[in-house]
């Protein structure tokens, strides 16, 4: 019989639940332990909710630890005891003490090519960065935020206007496929060092990183690919901009200027280019048509929208 390689696995969201499913799906591969983030309230009613890793890891009868800080003593030890081959790290949300490191090769599935987008949000980040080439990278795990050797990345292109959904869906699959990749031929791939020189960084995706101006509409644009439906953009009267298209890039208006009234649709000016607007959601209402709103703003040609 075929030993199997025993893996410890550490996750939080859907992009990881989706690489754990396929671990688990892989039959000379042993989860031996589950590592997530502990159970956070969630909504209006603060409802204590599970992570997606978690919920598959109960469903496979696989044994869950949920530390508030993995850097505590007991927390290290306790992982120590737990005999693998490797530890697969996937948008966990917490950084491994050295220990750990040492405990076995730490392998970490980043959706960039690094050194290129370390941190928090690589996937709205090459959005907002009009990227037209991303990727997903396996590297080894050192004490760095997503400083260490890189294993293997693979790469794909990524459309003008590709959304967030749709790209975080198909890197997924390429980190879901890399990952097995790298588990099972791990001894053929020598880790190369990245250049910190080339390096770029990313910070955690606020609320208030939605709020958007009309000044450049490709700025804007790719803004609403990066930020829908979270943390979603709107204008700074809370006006949501909830379906949007960019009309062209290089037209000089008055920022806000309603351009043209379309059926269903209008075109709004910015400093330079223009949008064209087909659903809104004023604040603390339900999403619209903008031709509702415009019509329940008396809104007219050459009218503001702000």
């Amino acid at each position: 019989m075929e030993n199997k390689l025993k893996i410890i696995f550490m996750g939080t969201p859907d992009y990881a639940e989706q690489i754990l499913r396929r671990i688990i799906n892989t039959n000379n591969m042993d989860v031996v332990a589950v590592y997530t983030q502990p159970d956070k309230p969630v909504g209006r009613k603060k409802i204590l909710t599970s992570s997606p890793v978690k919920i598959l890891a109960q469903e496979n009868s696989i044994k869950i630890y949920q530390p508030n800080r993995l850097r505590n003593p007991e927390t290290v030890n306790e992982l120590l005891k737990i005999e693998c081959d490797y530890i697969v790290v996937a948008a966990y949300g917490q950084i491994l003490p050295l220990e750990i490191l040492q405990h076995a090769p730490c392998i970490n599935l980043h959706a960039s090519i690094l050194p290129k987008l370390r941190g928090a949000s690589p996937i709205q980040q090459t959005l907002l960065n009009g990227d037209f080439r991303t990727g997903v990278t396996a590297m080894l795990m050192d004490i760095g935020l997503d400083t260490g050797d890189i294993i293997k990345i693979k790469e794909i292109d990524v459309s003008e206007d590709e959304m967030v959904e749709s790209l975080f869906n198909r890197l997924t699959d390429v980190a879901s496929e890399l990952t097995i990749d790298v588990l099972e031929n791990f001894n053929s791939y020598t880790p190369l060092k990245q250049d910190n020189f080339l390096s770029t960084h990313c910070n955690k995706i606020n609320k208030k990183d939605g709020e958007v101006e009309f000044k450049d509409a490709l700025t804007l644009y790719n803004k609403y690919r990066a930020f829908t439906p979270w943390p979603a953009i709107y204008l700074k009267s809370g006006l949501k901009l909830k379906h949007i298209e960019l009309a062209e890039k290089t037209s000089k208006n008055k920022a806000g200027k309603i351009l043209k009234i379309e059926k269903e649709s209008v075109v709004v000016g910015c400093e330079q280019g223009s949008i064209k607007i087909l659903i809104v959601q004023p604040q603390s209402k339900k999403e619209m048509n903008v031709m509702s709103y415009i019509n329940g703003k008396r809104l007219n040609l050459a009218d503001n929208l702000t």
